[in-house]
C-alpha cells in the first residue's frame, strides 16, 4: 500500500542548448495542467509549480542542469513520465 504522503519523482538532465526557456516551459505547463494533483520541477532544492511558466523560469535551468520532476498522486505518473520524456527529447527543438 502506498503512503499518501509518498512522492514519486524522476531525475532528468537538461540537454538542449537553450535550457528551459519560455517555449519549453510552456510545453511543461501544457502537460502539468492535466494533472489531478500538484506537479513540481525541482532544481538545487528549489521547488517550482510545473503548471506555472513563471515559476519554472525562476529556476534558471540551463543546459546541463539536473532537475527532478515530482508528483504527489500516483494517478499522475503518466504526466511525470511525459514531462521527463519531453526533457529527454530536448523539448522537441
Amino acid at each position: 500500500m502506498v503512503n499518501a504522503l509518498e512522492k514519486f519523482s524522476r531525475e532528468v538532465i537538461i540537454t538542449n542548448e537553450l535550457g528551459i526557456h519560455a517555449r519549453s516551459a510552456a510545453k511543461i505547463v501544457a502537460l502539468a495542467k492535466d494533472a489531478k494533483s500538484l506537479v513540481w520541477i525541482i532544481k538545487d532544492g528549489e521547488k517550482a509549480d510545473a503548471s506555472s511558466i513563471l515559476d519554472i523560469l525562476t529556476l534558471e535551468c540551463t543546459q546541463g542542469s539536473k532537475i527532478i520532476v515530482e508528483i504527489a498522486d500516483p494517478l499522475d505518473l503518466d504526466i511525470l513520465n511525459a514531462i521527463a520524456e519531453l526533457v529527454e527529447k530536448r523539448f522537441e527543438e
